[in-house]
């Protein structure tokens, strides 16, 4: 709107006003975009200009973090304002005369761009690193003033974090090795309680009393040796509790500074070091308050060595934080818009033919353009007049269903008769690769746009799209009998039955049986008592796995145009599930109606009636867990409870009693 060329014209002659410009950035009644446009204009008259402006905004983030480093700050104002500059000053640096997109990396070229310069990389963690607490200051202080001359304005705000870091991690190992000494010292004090209860003789010798008063001082002194460590302990819990949140703002910026010099995709190797080094402090952090890892610990999604380091932190979170999570990074690259609705441009309306919905979709959906599609959808029916959500809904409700028709040959419906499985076979289909793509990308697409799809598939198949190694009680939902047997062989001693198994299988192709060896030589070589396990393995990862690879790969790799692999990473087999069909509703009466009692258990027994009393009272997500933990499944068949499949046809929701045994859990057999 002319802002931009406004402040070029008024700097010109005003220059002091260029500081006025930079110290915005702090005001949050601005709109943080139409700052960044301006300064990307200014930025793009000169090189001196481009160099003066990150300079200052370099200045302006390193003050912001020091004040947020300062306990006294508030800490909520501080926070943003220091993020909000942060992304302004990386914006500005991409788009530079030779940003990593135009391809110089500066993560290599540093020495001879000048902007560098901004960032000047120091391995400021050696200096600190072997520093003792209390020369912490004086070495800090030592160390700047050496360095001060030449060190840019970032990087002094790093080294106050490096500090930081290394002085909580310091504290950490002192209370650890106090609370040893406390537990040794208090196991002391307890010993003469737990000794033998035989009184002592009833005499007093010379000097005892004297020697019984030095004991009492003693113990006084090591308790309040105790209470002092303890109080000391607690202090370090209150300053890593006063300055988490603090620092792992900070870190924030770091890794967003260090990410703005790298090409898209690379993750900067100094941030990794830096987070490698401080691994033990980021996961007390974290375990004290898993909230910071979605507020700030957004590196973690985009760098898979640094993900795997606090997945089971992460995966312990409530289901909802992560899908909050999950759709603000998923949408988080998408262009700002200022305007409540954008008007909808013919060439992006999906035009479909409902007598063909399946073939016209497919090829209309790999025509498009993937970026325009993360961002909105736009169906219409070919010869109809309707479009909007309604119509998008009734697209991808349609689609389900005819990704599982049996006439394209894509999936096979699973034991249970209610999931889907990849069929070995679907290459009796021509074009069942590019089908299979074009189902992944369905279901990326409607989990980008939070669309339910009404198709549900095997517990196998969900640990295929999340990258999770499938196990031998996968095979029971394509092949209980076969699941059943792989089970007793793990149970039982196979040394002397003469069941003389080889490590090759006989599989069914095209009903033509061949043998298929499951490793190099497995036809020689025999199953043994000690390599059984992996013999069930590599028959499980053949019949779940290796028999429909090409299919998988197709399927993950339209999946993953809408789905980057990182952020699906969040849930297990069960939670995709729900994210992909929903919540199901469940009736119940119906439930309570197609139960049975069996082991001496009756409808009227005191402990029954509990059972359905606290059904009655479990949310609906709640239920669909118990369903899903007994019949492997969150989905009620059509036509209800009635329906539900087993090993052997149907199979009503059973309960039996079990004999007592201590603290034994319910369990299931699905």
């Amino acid at each position: 709107g002319g802002y931009g060329e406004t402040c070029e014209v008024l700097i010109q002659y005003h220059p002091r006003l260029f500081q006025t410009i930079i110290q915005m950035t702090q005001n949050e009644d601005l709109r943080e975009n139409m700052l960044r446009q301006v300064l990307e204009h200014l930025s793009q008259q000169s090189e001196s200009q481009y160099l003066k402006i990150l300079t200052s905004l370099a200045e302006v983030a390193t003050t912001n973090g020091h004040k947020l480093l300062s306990l006294s700050s508030n800490y909520e104002a501080q926070m943003k304002s220091l993020l909000r500059i942060v992304r302004i000053f990386c914006h500005v640096f991409r788009i530079g005369p030779s940003s990593p997109s135009n391809g110089n990396d500066m993560g290599y070229n540093g020495n001879k761009t000048p902007r560098s310069q901004v960032f000047k990389v120091r391995k400021v963690y050696d200096v600190v690193r072997k520093i003792d607490v209390k020369e912490m200051n004086f070495t800090k202080h030592a160390f700047i003033n050496q360095t001060s001359h030449e060190q840019e304005p970032l990087e002094l705000l790093w080294h106050s974090l490096d500090e930081w870091l290394v002085l909580i991690a310091t504290e950490l190992m002192k209370n650890k090795r106090d609370s040893a000494n406390i537990t040794s010292i208090l196991l002391k004090q307890k010993g003469p309680d737990h000794q033998d209860a035989t009184p002592a003789p009833s005499f007093v010798t010379a000097g005892t009393e004297g020697r019984k008063e030095l004991s009492t001082d003693a113990v006084e002194l090591k308790a309040y040796d105790v209470a002092g460590k303890q109080e000391a302990c607690a202090d370090c819990q209150d300053v890593i509790s006063m300055t988490a949140n603090r620092l792992s703002a900070v870190i924030q910026a770091f890794y967003m500074c260090c990410s703005c010099q790298m090409p898209q995709g690379m993750t900067s190797p100094r941030f990794i070091e830096f987070v490698c080094k401080h691994d033990d402090v980021l996961k007390c952090f974290v375990n004290r308050n898993p909230k910071i890892i979605f507020d700030h610990f957004h590196f973690l999604l985009e760098c898979p060595e640094l993900m795997s380091r606090f997945m089971h932190i992460i995966k312990a979170q409530p289901f909802k934080d992560r899908c909050e999570w999950f759709y603000e990074h998923l949408h988080a690259g998408q262009p700002d818009s200022d305007m409540v609705h954008r008007p909808v441009n013919e060439n992006d309306i999906l035009l479909v033919h409902r007598d063909s919905i399946f073939r016209s979709s497919c090829e209309v959906v790999s025509k498009a353009n993937s970026a325009k599609l993360k961002q909105g959808i736009a169906v219409r029916f070919h010869g109809e007049e309707g479009m909007g959500q309604g119509v998008v809904r009734e697209w991808f409700d349609i689609l389900s269903s005819e990704i599982v028709n049996p006439d394209y040959a894509l999936f096979t419906q699973s034991a249970d008769g209610t999931t889907f499985q990849p069929n070995s076979n679907s290459s009796v289909n021509p074009d069942h690769l590019n089908y299979f793509r074009f189902a992944g990308q369905i279901l990326g697409l409607a989990l980008n746009h939070r669309q339910l799809v009404n198709i549900y598939f095997t517990r196998s198949f969900y640990k295929h799209i999340l990258g999770i190694p499938v196990n031998y009680q996968d095979v029971a939902s394509i092949d209980p009998e076969y699941a059943k047997n792989l089970q007793w062989i793990l149970d039982n001693d196979i040394s002397d039955l003469g069941l003389e198994l080889t490590f090759s299988v006989e599989t069914d192709v095209f009903g033509a049986m061949e043998e298929v060896p499951l490793k190099p030589g497995g036809a020689s070589i025999l199953v043994t008592q000690e390599n059984k396990a992996e013999y069930v393995q590599l028959v499980t990862e053949l019949r779940m796995t290796r028999a429909i690879q090409p299919q998988i790969n197709a399927f993950l790799q339209g999946f993953h145009m809408f789905i980057p692999p990182s952020l699906i990473q969040l849930f297990d087999e069960y939670e995709l599930e729900l994210l992909l069909s929903g919540m199901p509703e469940i009736d119940v009466n119906d439930w309570l109606k197609n139960t049975e009692y069996t082991s001496g258990y009756e409808r009227g027994d005191q402990v029954i009636q509990w059972f359905w009393d606290v059904v009655e009272e479990l949310t609906q997500e709640e239920r669909v867990l118990l369903l899903q933990f007994v019949t492997g499944s969150s989905r009620v068949p059509h036509g209800g409870f009635a329906h539900i499949m087993g090993g052997s046809g149907l199979q009503n929701f059973t309960i039996a009693a079990v004999p007592y045994t201590a603290n034994l859990l319910p369990t299931s057999s699905t």
